[in-house]
């Protein structure tokens, strides 16, 4: 059976610059649909590289990230078949994108550099996110936070 559901994934963000510094528009790179469904903002900052949040599931939730500073890396997961849709993203503030994580996915991320700055977007409230929140172990889809060697 053929899923039907949106996956997570990256969008890719313009980004200008010039002598006086840079602009990274996001709201251009998101439909009119989502972007008027955001209903909370919020800045989450890691001190320290390998620091791991999640993992959140929602139902209903739909959550875009974008690093304003630093890199992490990024996880959605499936829980109904976690081996065959799961996705990996990384953003630094070098490459700017935003990962969108519609519902149904289990996500979390892991700073890959100090002082990493985590802005995201959100189409629940916080007393919604709350009552549709169910967290599972980090490491219970096995080691997906190693970093490759290349």
């Amino acid at each position: 059976m053929e899923r039907t559901m949106p996956r997570p994934e990256l969008v890719e963000l313009e980004f200008y610059s010039d002598e006086r510094g840079y602009l990274v528009p996001m709201s251009n790179s998101l439909s009119p649909e989502m972007n008027s469904a955001v209903k909370r903002t919020y800045i989450v900052g890691n001190f320290g590289k390998g620091v791991i949040r999640g993992m959140h599931f929602h139902k209903k939730e739909t959550k875009i990230f974008y690093i304003a500073h630093g890199a992490a890396k990024f996880v959605g997961i499936n829980p109904d078949s976690p081996e065959d849709d799961r996705h990996v993203f990384v953003l630094s503030d070098k490459k700017p994108g935003m990962v969108i994580i519609p519902p149904g996915y289990a996500n979390g991320w892991m700073s890959l550099a100090d002082d990493t700055i985590l802005v995201a977007l959100s189409t629940s409230s916080f007393e919604e996110s709350a009552k549709d929140d169910k967290r599972y172990d980090p490491y219970q889809w096995g080691d997906i936070w190693s970093l490759k060697a290349r």
